[in-house]
Parts: C-alpha cells; sequence; structure tokens
C-alpha cells in the first residue's frame, strides 16, 4: 500500500501544461486518502475554474497515482473550495515560478 508522501512525490510528474509547474508545487493538491483495498483519492484543484485542461490533467494524475505498487484504482476529484490562489504554492512552486 503507498502512502500519502509516495502519491505526492508521483503527483510532481503531473504538471499543469499553461504553467510548466507541478500541480504539488502550484499547491493545487488538498487531499489524498487511501483505502484498505488500494483505492486512492486525490481532492485537487486548478489554477482557474475554467481550465480547458480539466480532464487532462485529472486523468493524467489518476495514471501516475496508477503507477505505485499496491493502488487497484485511482480517482480524482476536481474540488473548487476553497479557491486556488498564489499563495499556496510551495517554496520549490515559488523558485520556479521566479517568486
Amino acid at each position: 500500500m503507498p502512502t500519502k508522501e509516495e502519491v505526492l512525490e508521483v503527483l510532481k510528474e503531473v504538471s499543469d501544461p499553461e504553467i510548466g509547474v507541478n500541480v504539488v508545487d502550484l499547491g493545487l493538491v488538498y487531499d489524498v486518502s487511501i483505502d484498505q483495498e488500494g483505492q486512492v483519492t486525490v481532492q485537487m484543484t486548478l489554477t482557474a475554474p475554467g481550465c480547458p485542461m480539466h480532464d487532462t490533467i485529472a486523468r493524467t494524475a489518476e495514471m501516475a497515482v496508477e503507477t505505485l505498487d499496491g493502488v487497484r484504482r485511482a480517482q480524482v476529484d476536481i474540488v473548487w473550495n476553497p479557491p486556488w490562489t498564489p499563495d499556496m504554492l510551495t517554496d520549490e512552486g515559488r523558485r520556479l515560478l521566479g517568486f
């Protein structure tokens, strides 16, 4: 069974294609839950509700998580509350964006 940290690490391989920074360092991942049957659910948001890459980013994140040993299925739920702001960037995200 993967850990939350392992899920977050693999999600660092998933970038917002318009910004070029991974979803973890952008602060888009709000929660990760893992059940005993290997179901991983990720709650995340996007930088804007009208993001045209909504489905692509979510599916790419699911596929990345499903590469981990012990994961039977991954599901990404896109949520809009709380709304994303640049304050949610990690220190690495700020560095990558030149802040």
